[in-house]
């Protein structure tokens, strides 16, 4: 693989976080984003997408019967996900090739992970210890049992399952009374997890999102401030190469890894793409259902960040605001130009839009008519199976 001047000086960058890392000083982040953003000194628990405050005002309205908070809440129970007769399926190895194929284990690990985030959700509003118990039976089957997974698909599987997983630990830790094998977890996230997923990704950019929202949850709940300070360095690399807006200059930036060095390089990776505008995301014209995944893990990252202490979504609202408005506005029925994607998109964009439309409309006071739109025709917005579950019902119009 040749490997650029751009590329080799990104590859000292990278030995020198290393380095700086091992000594424990704090590296400053990538050429292509602002300054760090430093987070508070003590992480806040829970603490992955989820405050305490987040958790009291979604049980609040629950408890009173208010929409559409009440309506996401039956919408969560009816679901196969919150069933307490669920069995966990764990197993040591866990396979996942490309689109899922083969797939031993795959679907059984992501929503054993969704099943678990349910339980503690559905613990923290009702106060029946018995989700609280299931939640942990799931949790601990596969911390007794995972040692590794493979294939091709391996990264992605890891980062989505790992994204889930520390959510519901969160909760169960810090509000429910006993978790007797909750360090087996906590070493299976260090183990089995971390060290994939911080590693990152030079694949589309939705996977390294993804795997860099597991990695910024793990550290989190480890309380590893080296982990999570170096997920962060990357994920704003990441995002700021994955959405596109006019201050960018006249085309994306680059990813921060991989072999996309020029300009031709970069049109590919942007899947054909030649005309750039505010909002448009390095996978919309491959579909929407991905570039779904790079927004919603953005918003994840964003949340939790702001939870921390170290609120990145001031630094991020132009590129979220701008992606979203893009994309709901074509999935709200405008049509779609001949210089996007030659004119023709694959929708679906799916139930990702809650958690950063609360906090930029809602909290930063922005002006988002699309992806209002969008936001109330799909509530309650419920789940996609992978890593995205409830923001209805946890962050629709949630002020904490």
């Amino acid at each position: 693989m040749k490997r650029s001047p751009r590329r080799a000086l990104l590859a000292v960058g990278t030995v020198a976080l290393a380095l700086v890392a091992s000594v424990g000083v704090r590296f400053v982040a990538h050429a292509d984003t602002a300054p760090t953003v430093k987070a508070a000194a003590v992480f806040a628990h829970p603490g992955v997408m989820l405050s305490r405050a987040q958790l009291d005002f979604v049980k609040g309205k629950v408890n009173a019967g208010a929409q559409p908070w009440l309506g996401a809440y039956n919408q969560m129970l009816a679901s196969k996900y919150a069933s307490l007769s669920r069995t966990p399926a764990p197993r040591a190895v866990v396979e996942c090739g490309s689109y899922s194929n083969p797939n031993n284990g795959c679907t059984d690990e992501r929503e054993d992970a969704i099943a678990a985030y349910t339980d503690a959700l559905a613990w923290y509003i009702t106060g029946n210890a018995a989700y609280a118990q299931k939640s942990i039976a799931l949790m601990d089957a596969w911390s007794a049992s995972i040692t590794s997974h493979t294939n091709s698909n391996a990264p992605l599987q890891t980062g989505w399952a790992g994204s889930v997983w520390p959510r519901a630990a969160e909760i169960i830790k810090y509000t429910y009374s006993s978790w007797p094998n909750q360090a087996r977890f906590a070493t299976m996230l260090r183990n089995v997890y971390l060290p994939t997923v911080i590693a990152g990704s030079s694949s589309n950019g939705n996977w390294e999102l993804s795997m860099m929202e597991a990695a910024v949850g793990i550290s989190v709940f480890l309380d590893d401030r080296t982990s999570y300070d170096r997920a962060i360095t990357r994920f704003r690399a990441r995002a700021a190469a994955y959405i596109y807006i006019a201050a960018d200059g006249s085309q994306p930036k680059y990813p921060p890894v991989g072999s996309v060095d020029t300009p031709s390089e970069l049109i590919s990776y942007w899947q054909g793409q030649s005309t750039f505008v505010d909002g448009l995301a390095q996978e919309t014209c491959r579909d929407f259902v991905h570039t779904g995944y790079g927004i919603s893990a953005i918003s994840h990252v964003a949340e939790t960040t702001r939870i921390q202490g170290g609120d990145l979504y001031p630094e991020l609202q132009d590129r979220l605001r701008h992606a979203l408005g893009f994309h709901t506005k074509f999935e709200n029925g405008t049509a779609v130009p001949s210089n996007i994607c030659g004119g023709t998109v694959t929708k679906g964009l799916g139930p990702i839009s809650e958690v950063a439309y609360n906090a930029l409309h809602n909290r930063l006071g922005i002006a988002m008519s699309n992806t209002q739109i969008y936001t109330e025709a799909k509530r309650p917005q419920g789940t996609n199976n992978l890593f995205v579950a409830w923001e209805t019902l946890t962050h629709a119009d949630n002020p904490a």
